[in-house]
C-alpha cells in the first residue's frame, strides 16, 4: 500500500494557512509533540469546598507544626524512659478534614481511643494508637523485646488498659502544648476497634488531624490525632481575617455564645442625632450671625425632626421634654407609612 502523494494544489492550500486535515484514529500525530518536557511540572489542581472552606493559613500551619513537634519530642522522651528502648516520633502532616474522611483513613481493626474535652461543652476527639504501636507498648511494658509480630486483631481488655496509660499521657501532653493558645481538659472516655463505630461528631464536622509517625526497630506506624475545630476557633480567628462562620459546639455552648454576642451588640454605643429638615439661607445672613444671636428659619414650629442613626436617617418625630431633658417622640419611619 503506497502513501498518498499530495498535489500542488494541496501544498498551495497549506501555504495559504488552510487548516490541516486531522489524522485518522490510531495513526501517529504529525507535527511537533505536545507532550510536556521532562523538566516541566504538571499543574497542581485542588478541589475547593465552599461549604467547608480551608481554614489553615500558612502562618497558622507553621504554628501548628511547631506545636505538634513539641508533642513528638515530649512523648518520645517520656516513652523512652518507660520502655527502655530507642524510639522516635515524627510529625508527618497537619491537615483539615471532615470527621467522615478521618474515619475512612482508619484501618480495620483500629485502636481508637475517644476523648472528651470537658471544658468545651463535651466536644470529642480521637487518638488512634494503631496495631504496631499498641503491641510494641504492651510487649515492652510486660518485659518483652518489643518486636512486632504483625498482629491484626482487636486489643484484649488487659492490652487496652495498658495502651490507655500511654494514650492518657498523649492527652496530658496535648493539654500542655495547647495551654498557651486554647485550654484543653482531655479525658479518655471510650475505645473502638471498628472505624465505622467511632463517634466524635457528625461526618460533616471539620476536624484538625495531626499525623504522627512512630519509629522503632526499622518499623513505623501512624498515630493520627483528631481534634474538633470547634474548640480551636479562638486559635484560628484573627483580627486581620474576619469571616462569617457557622456556630459549632454543643447546644449549651451555642446558647452561651449567642447570649454573649447579643449582650455585646446591645451594649454597643451608636451615634444618634435629631436634625431639622434641610433649608437654605442667604450667605449674608450667615455672615451676620453674632454670638448669642437667634437664627430665624423658614421651618414651621410643628415640622417633625429627623432622627439619624449613624449616617442614615431612620425616623421622624416631634420634639418635646421628658422631665428636665429634651426628648423626641417617634411618629414615623423614614421609609415607612405613619405608625
Amino acid at each position: 500500500m503506497t502513501a498518498p502523494v499530495s498535489s500542488p494544489s494541496d501544498a498551495a492550500g497549506e501555504a495559504q494557512g488552510a487548516p490541516p486535515v486531522s489524522a485518522p484514529s490510531g495513526s501517529a500525530p504529525s507535527g511537533p509533540s505536545t507532550k510536556p518536557s521532562k523538566g516541566a511540572k504538571p499543574a497542581s489542581i485542588h478541589a475547593y469546598d465552599f461549604n467547608r472552606p480551608y481554614r489553615i493559613s500558612t502562618d497558622r500551619l507553621r504554628t501548628l507544626e511547631a506545636i505538634f513537634e513539641r508533642l513528638c519530642k515530649s512523648l518520645e522522651a517520656w516513652l523512652i524512659g518507660r520502655v527502655r528502648k530507642q524510639v522516635e516520633f515524627r510529625l508527618l502532616s497537619v491537615e483539615q478534614k471532615s470527621f467522615g474522611e478521618f474515619t475512612q483513613t482508619l484501618p480495620a481493626p483500629c485502636a481508637a481511643f475517644g476523648f472528651e474535652i470537658t471544658n468545651a461543652g463535651g466536644q470529642k476527639g480521637v487518638i488512634n494508637s494503631g496495631d504496631l504501636f499498641s503491641f510494641f507498648v504492651v510487649d515492652r511494658l510486660f518485659g518483652g523485646a518489643g518486636k512486632s509480630s504483625n498482629l491484626s486483631r482487636t486489643l484484649t481488655v488487659i492490652e487496652r488498659m495498658t495502651v490507655k496509660l500511654v494514650v492518657e499521657r498523649i492527652g496530658t501532653l496535648l493539654s500542655e502544648i495547647w495551654m498557651d493558645y486554647v485550654p484543653l481538659q482531655i479525658e479518655i472516655t471510650s475505645f473502638e476497634s471498628v472505624p465505622e463505630m467511632v463517634q466524635a461528631g457528625s461526618r460533616q464536622d471539620p476536624v484538625l488531624v495531626a499525623n504522627i509517625e512512630f519509629y522503632a526497630d526499622g518499623e513505623s506506624a501512624l498515630i493520627p490525632i483528631c481534634l474538633p475545630f470547634g474548640v480551636l476557633d479562638s486559635f484560628f480567628s484573627s483580627i486581620e481575617q474576619q469571616r462569617v462562620k457557622p456556630m459549632t459546639g454543643s447546644d449549651d455552648e451555642r446558647r452561651v455564645t449567642r447570649e454573649r454576642a447579643e449582650g455585646t451588640l446591645r451594649s454597643t454605643n451608636v451615634d444618634v442625632s435629631a436634625r431639622l429638615p434641610r433649608f437654605t439661607l442667604p450667605f449674608r445672613t450667615i455672615l451676620g450671625l453674632p454670638v448669642g444671636g437667634v437664627l430665624a428659619t423658614p421651618i414651621s414650629a410643628d415640622t417633625p425632626m429627623e432622627l439619624w442613626i449613624g449616617d442614615e436617617p431612620r425616623y421622624r418625630g416631634v420634639p418635646g421634654r421628658s422631665g428636665t431633658k429634651l426628648a423626641l417622640r417617634i411618629t414615623e419611619d423614614v421609609d415607612a407609612p405613619s405608625r
